[in-house]
């Protein structure tokens, strides 16, 4: 266990994390707040999904969810429809809208990254994306009611993976 001043030091570091996510939200295009951005993105990395599963990959409420996809779908950008399975539930698409505006996004995410990290090496971008996403992993696994079973598996990763979940386009 690392010493209580590593963590406070941590606390303080992850709090200056605002400028970075001020930097995503000011190259996001007026029209697509980061909510929606991230609704893209889940979309584009994990495909075709019911609203409840989108909710979850977004550790937010179902309402929230409801109103980032109610955007999207005014925007043209995904479409709902009819669960082949439970006739009572959406299945959510991004549509060639929405699939050529998260193209735009992790273009210009890339670009943004490439500007500021440009004196870090591949092998210092790799360390950061490990231990985010582990640190991404501890919160959600440690912490109440721990992992569900299989959850790393039907995310697309095993453990402590460099396969993050993203509030943001990338």
């Amino acid at each position: 266990m690392a010493a209580r001043s590593q963590y406070e030091e941590l606390a303080r570091q992850l709090s200056a994390v605002g400028a970075v996510k001020r930097g995503l939200t000011r190259i996001l295009p007026s029209e697509c707040p980061g909510g929606s951005a991230t609704v893209l993105a889940l979309l584009g990395r994990y495909g075709e999904m019911r609203i409840s599963r989108l909710a979850e990959l977004l550790s937010v409420n179902m309402s929230v969810t409801s109103r980032h996809v109610t955007h999207a779908v005014e925007n043209g950008w995904i479409e709902r429809s009819a669960d082949p399975e439970d006739k009572r539930s959406r299945i959510l698409r991004l549509t060639p809208a929405g699939i050529e505006l998260l193209d735009e996004l992790n273009r210009r995410t890339t670009d943004m990254f490439a500007h500021n990290l440009i004196d870090w090496s591949d092998e210092e971008v790799g360390q950061l994306n490990t231990l985010l996403s582990r640190l991404r992993d501890s919160f959600t696994c440690h912490g109440p009611g721990g992992c569900a079973p299989g959850r790393h598996e039907e995310d697309g990763h095993a453990g402590h993976s460099e396969d993050a979940h993203t509030r943001t386009p990338a």
